[in-house]
């Protein structure tokens, strides 16, 4: 009934709901990968350190505002009954439990991390690190959620989710090998690592 007061029905839902999944597990891929690839905040190039900081934060908060539309969209589409507090609450809906229940914990954990975040200044530091670094799990629950529930994996679908889901792994070995190389590089400069 809100839909239909918001002018809002039918298939039109359905893609709002899609495009905003799709397009937030793009952002949040983007944004993992962009927070892996900044080591101490170190970016990774001659990017100044400011600049990548910005961008990952930008891009993790309009990765906030369409969840809240995917969100939105799911709760006033009546195709399938997902109540509001299903959204928060995971394994407590009908429809699809376990998939609906990653997305709820995904949101759950986007909305700490943000929130976090933006007391950063007033956290300890490794109190703060250890937190953020749950967007690991927010990013796989995400795609899990997305494989689950989405109802049109299209093979081009498919190669959205596979390049998402290959993006953080690789920018992870990406950053280990850099700290093996500064490792080896520092350890080789110090008087004891001369030979």
């Amino acid at each position: 009934m809100t839909a239909e007061i918001l002018g809002l029905e039918g298939p039109l839902l359905w893609y709002l709901n899609r495009s905003t999944g799709v397009v937030t597990i793009v952002l949040l891929t983007i944004t993992t990968v962009l927070g892996v690839l900044a080591i101490g905040g170190r970016p990774a190039g001659r990017v100044p350190r400011f600049v990548t900081q910005a961008f990952h934060r930008n891009v993790a908060l309009l990765s906030m505002l369409l969840l809240v539309g995917h969100l939105v969209t799911a709760v006033l589409d009546e195709f399938v009954e997902i109540r509001w507090y299903e959204m928060f609450i995971p394994f407590v809906g009908s429809y699809e439990p376990l998939w609906v229940g990653f997305g709820a914990i995904a949101t759950d954990l986007m909305i700490v991390v943000i929130v976090t975040s933006l007391v950063r200044t007033r956290m300890k530091h490794n109190l703060w690190r250890g937190i953020h670094v749950s967007t690991y799990a927010l990013w796989a629950l995400a795609i899990g959620h997305g494989i689950g529930v989405g109802t049109d994996m299209t093979e081009n679908m498919w190669l959205l989710t596979v390049v998402c889901a290959i993006a953080v792994p690789l920018a992870a070995a990406l950053r280990l090998g850099r700290l093996l190389i500064d490792r080896t590089s520092t350890s080789s400069t110090t008087p004891g690592g001369l030979k």
